[in-house]
C-alpha cells in the first residue's frame, strides 16, 4: 500500500466504489465471447471500445457547434454503448442471440474475493458506502444482491444522462451530494486510472487498486492511496488523518 506524499488528503467521510472490473471482474465474460464465436482476444478490444464511446458521448453532448447555445442531449444507456461496441468489434456480424448472451452474462459476474471485506471495513469505520456506475442502477443492484453485498451499501448511484458520465466532474459531484458530504470528504475506490483522474479533478480523495492494471497509468496524476487489492486500498483510505 502506498500514499501520495503531497496534497495531504483528508480522511474521507464516505466511499463510492466503481463496479465493473473493480468490485466485479469482467474477465469471466470470456466464455460468453467464446460461445458467441468471438475470439477471446476481442474482449479487451470490446472493453476499450466501450470506454472510448462512453467518453465521447459524455464530451459530445455538452455543446452546440452551430452557435445556438442549446445543448445536444445524447440519450444513450450503458447497454446501448455496450451493444454498439460488440457490433463494431465483430464487423456487425454478431447474431442477436449471441449479443444478448454476452450482455445478459454481465448480470452473472461474481465479486472479487476481498470485496466483502473492503465494504465491511468501510462500514465498520462509520463511513457512508455506495457504488457509482455509468449506467442505471439495475445491473449493479442485481450484481450486489446476487453476491449478498447489497446490504453493505447505503446506495447504488447511477450516472445519467450520458453527458454526466464518469469521468466528467458532474458524476462525482452528484455522488457527493447524494451522500451529503463535500467532494473533498468523498473517496472513490476504483481499479481504473481514468476514474482516478476524473475523481481527482473533481476534488475527491482517490483510492486505486492495482489488481486490474498492475501499474498506474503514468499520464495521470497519481492516486492519493493505492493498494494491491480493494481491502488494502480501503485500509489506506481509512488510515488518512483529518
Amino acid at each position: 500500500m502506498s500514499q501520495r506524499p503531497a496534497g495531504r488528503p483528508l480522511r474521507p467521510a464516505a466511499l463510492v466504489f466503481d463496479v465493473l472490473d473493480t468490485l466485479f471482474p469482467l474477465a469471466p465474460l470470456e466464455w460468453r465471447f467464446r460461445e458467441a464465436g468471438i475470439p477471446r482476444v476481442l474482449m479487451a478490444r470490446w472493453s476499450a471500445h466501450l470506454l472510448r464511446d462512453s467518453f465521447a458521448l459524455a464530451l459530445a453532448s455538452g455543446g452546440d457547434p452551430g452557435g445556438s447555445g442549446a445543448p445536444r442531449p445524447v440519450d444513450r444507456s450503458f447497454e446501448d454503448v455496450a451493444r454498439g461496441a460488440l457490433r463494431d468489434i465483430t464487423g456487425h456480424q454478431i447474431a442477436p442471440s449471441a449479443e444478448d448472451a454476452v450482455i445478459e452474462g454481465m448480470a452473472g459476474l461474481d465479486p472479487r474475493p476481498e470485496a466483502a471485506a473492503a465494504l465491511l471495513a468501510a462500514r465498520g469505520a462509520g463511513l457512508g458506502v455506495a457504488t457509482l456506475s455509468n449506467h442505471d442502477d439495475a445491473l449493479p443492484r442485481t450484481l450486489l444482491e446476487r453476491a449478498g453485498l447489497l446490504e453493505l451499501v447505503e446506495d447504488v448511484l447511477a450516472v445519467r444522462p450520458a453527458r454526466e458520465w464518469k469521468p466528467t466532474p458532474g458524476a462525482y459531484h452528484a455522488a457527493a451530494r447524494s451522500l451529503g458530504v463535500p467532494p473533498e470528504r468523498l473517496a472513490l475506490v476504483t481499479a481504473h486510472g481514468w476514474d482516478v483522474a476524473g475523481a481527482g479533478a473533481a476534488r475527491l480523495v482517490t483510492g486505486w487498486s492495482s489488481h486490474l492494471e498492475g501499474r498506474f497509468p503514468p499520464v495521470f496524476a497519481p492516486p492519493d492511496v493505492s493498494g494491491r487489492d480493494l481491502a488494502e486500498t480501503v485500509d489506506g483510505l481509512l488510515a488518512l488523518s483529518g
